[in-house]
């Protein structure tokens, strides 16, 4: 039951942390922040949770498997975006076009929404996946015990 003091305070900052991500994703078109930004502080916090609790444990909340599933649905979500906005007879990622009769640009919102949603899901899931890669690894060998 070692270094109590650090899991409570992990446990006690794993809940404001993704909110904080949260924030930082669906008001990235307001201010400063967006899916980068959100998608990295999502995974800090995992990644926070698996340096006081152990990388199994973490690996049981967000299996190694879903993370290329998380990469490739956030790029689908960005792509897919661009090509919604194609087949409606505009630009690719021309958000307009996704509510053309809106008079205060709601089509530009929504666009900028799931663009964001895409980055932050795919670089969550990314950063994630490079944690895992580093942790998990076998220690090497040292020249003496060979």
């Amino acid at each position: 039951m070692g270094h109590l003091i650090l899991r409570v305070t992990i446990k006690t900052l794993f809940a404001p942390i993704i909110l904080f991500a949260l924030y930082v994703q669906f008001h990235g078109d307001y201010g400063p922040g967006g899916g980068f930004q959100a998608g990295v502080i999502l995974a800090s916090a995992f990644i926070l949770h698996a340096l006081g609790f152990g990388l199994d444990r973490c690996q049981r909340v967000i299996p190694p498997s879903w993370l290329p599933v998380g990469m490739a649905l956030g790029v689908l979500i960005y792509a897919g975006t661009g090509v919604y906005t194609l087949l409606f007879g505009g630009n690719f990622l021309d958000y307009d076009v996704i509510q053309p009769d809106s008079h205060h640009h709601a089509g530009q919102h929504i666009g900028i929404i799931a663009v964001e949603l895409g980055v932050g899901l795919a670089v969550a899931a990314t950063m994630l996946q490079i944690y895992y890669a580093f942790a998990g690894r076998e220690p090497e060998p040292m020249d003496d015990s060979w």
